[in-house]
């Protein structure tokens, strides 16, 4: 019979919400209720009839409520398989009772790690006996229902009204799929916190977890399917406006949030396929915009602007009259959203409450995945070398620190000219370095032919022939900063001193694949 009547049910939930239309339910149905400590107490107020835990063990719950749920009665009544005789007798003989329905989510350890620092706090709130239960229920899928999440009440009651109490083997798979997902989750948060803790980067075995936040209109092509999941209950990401975001919105958003997290100033980034092609800080907002849009107009179309700073109306303006597809700031005020309403299909969000606390690079690749730390190096006082006779300034070495930093966050093999901490040329994705070089020069004499001139070029990493550095040279560079290690580096830094332009060697690579 695949269709099985409930007739003994064990609710333990730390998420009490929606407990008492379920509980109407259970009643009507004439189903009996097992629970203990604080959803004992509340199912008792809400006015319905329920056995204490330790009264149908007859055993009395000790360490402190460590162990309650954890007796024979209670895990020989969820995984007896009904259909064996010799199991049931069993039962019958130590007078258990088999219980068909368990209700349990877990204690709120996600939500503990995120409010507290206090190592005994956290330690109690690793849950033993709810994940113990449910995955003995979700085995037991052939006899039992389990249901963990307060969301899935609807579908339950709908369920037992279509069924008359029961439930289809259908639905108690279905449940016991997303039962198994739930304490793969819980354990993957405890185990990724102990990494954390110990600092432990690559473990023996590593568990990536996640929830899905929404499913999204399509994958990176419209014949592809795409969902993006979350490691908290939420991204930080306040959509106020727009249609929903799509796969690649998303691929552009967090690109230019990692590359915003990096800037130290007020500063404006232009996304496009993942590439920056426009990046500048400066004291005025509206300059940082118009000096990130400045580099690169064509490509900017169709983009995403990302911005540390709140939008006022002015920018609003200037905005308004580029189309893109995502704005991202740091809050928009009144004025600025009744100029931004104009535009139905675009998204604003407001980033403010953005934060990435995740150290990882991960990519997939079938059956295996590559992971990372994340690249936050940019310079480093120990390793910097000055190697032409031209030194930089202050003020130049801090411009090409600028540049080598946004080097980082442009596909390999990248060069990015800049001018006044704002790029003007970017070359990415390109195979030979050469290419890069060209690229980036072409798209500066396009659009800031006159910024050219006295300009800074990063590379992210050394350029194996000097004629790259011909290039950009010729174009009108002045300071070139790259990781060294070539074994041209003396062609190189020989063309520099010949042409008078001031190398800087960083020994630190950046590439970005």
């Amino acid at each position: 019979m695949k269709n099985k009547k409930i007739r003994y049910a064990l609710i333990s939930v730390s998420d009490k919400s929606n407990l008492e239309s379920l509980l109407y339910v259970l009643d009507k149905y004439k189903i009996n209720i097992i629970s203990s400590g604080g959803t004992f107490k509340k199912i008792k107020k809400l006015g319905y009839k329920c056995l204490e835990v330790s009264k149908f063990t007859k055993f009395k719950e000790m360490l402190d409520g460590r162990v309650k749920t954890l007796h024979p009665k209670v895990h020989a009544g969820i995984l007896s398989d009904r259909s064996k005789k010799r199991h049931q007798n069993e039962m019958k003989k130590q007078d258990f009772k088999n219980i068909d329905f368990i209700i349990v989510n877990f204690y709120p350890f996600e939500k503990t790690i995120l409010q507290s620092k206090k190592q005994k706090k956290i330690i109690e709130n690793i849950d033993i006996g709810g994940p113990t239960m449910v995955r003995a229920a979700a085995k037991n899928f052939k006899d039992v229902t389990i249901i963990t999440h307060s969301k899935d009440y609807g579908q339950l009651l709908k369920e037992l009204k279509k069924n008359n109490g029961k439930t289809s083997l259908e639905f108690r798979e279905n449940m016991a799929s997303k039962a198994f997902g739930l304490t793969a989750y819980y354990d993957s948060i405890i185990s990724n916190w102990f990494n954390k803790k110990l600092k432990i980067k690559f473990p023996d075995t590593k568990t990536i977890y996640g929830k899905k936040i929404e499913e999204l209109r399509y994958g990176e092509n419209p014949h592809q399917q795409g969902s993006i999941y979350g490691t908290a209950n939420e991204n930080g990401l306040k959509k106020i406006k727009g249609k929903p975001l799509s796969y690649n919105n998303y691929n552009d958003i967090f690109s230019g949030l990692e590359i915003l997290s990096s800037l130290k100033k007020t500063g404006t980034v232009i996304i496009k396929h993942a590439n920056p092609c426009g990046v500048s800080t400066n004291n005025s907002p509206i300059k940082s915009f118009e000096n990130s849009l400045n580099c690169d107009p064509i490509s900017a179309f169709g983009g995403i602007v990302a911005c540390n700073f709140k939008i006022k109306k002015n920018i609003a303006k200037k905005m308004s009259s580029v189309f893109f597809e995502v704005i991202l700031a740091k809050g928009i005020d009144k004025d600025a959203l009744k100029i931004f309403s104009a535009r139905k299909n675009l998204i604003l969000i407001d980033i403010s409450r953005f934060k990435n606390e995740t150290n990882d690079r991960i990519k997939y690749f079938g059956n295996s995945f590559l992971s990372q730390d994340r690249d936050y190096k940019v310079l480093d006082a120990k390793k910097i070398k000055f190697v032409t006779k031209l030194k930089p300034t202050k003020k130049e070495l801090k411009n090409a620190e600028f540049a080598f930093n946004i080097s980082k966050f442009v596909k390999s093999n990248s060069i990015v000219i800049t001018n006044n901490f704002s790029t003007i040329g970017i070359g990415a994705g390109q195979p030979s370095r050469i290419d890069s070089c060209k690229i980036a020069t072409q798209k500066a004499k396009k659009f800031q032919q006159k910024k050219l001139k006295s300009s800074v070029a990063a590379s992210d990493a050394f350029f194996p022939f000097p004629d790259g550095i011909r290039t950009l040279i010729k174009a009108g560079v002045k300071v070139i900063i790259q990781p060294g290690g070539s074994i041209r580096d003396n062609e190189a830094i020989k063309l520099a001193n010949k042409e008078k332009v001031k190398m800087i060697f960083t020994g630190y690579r950046h590439f970005n694949h």
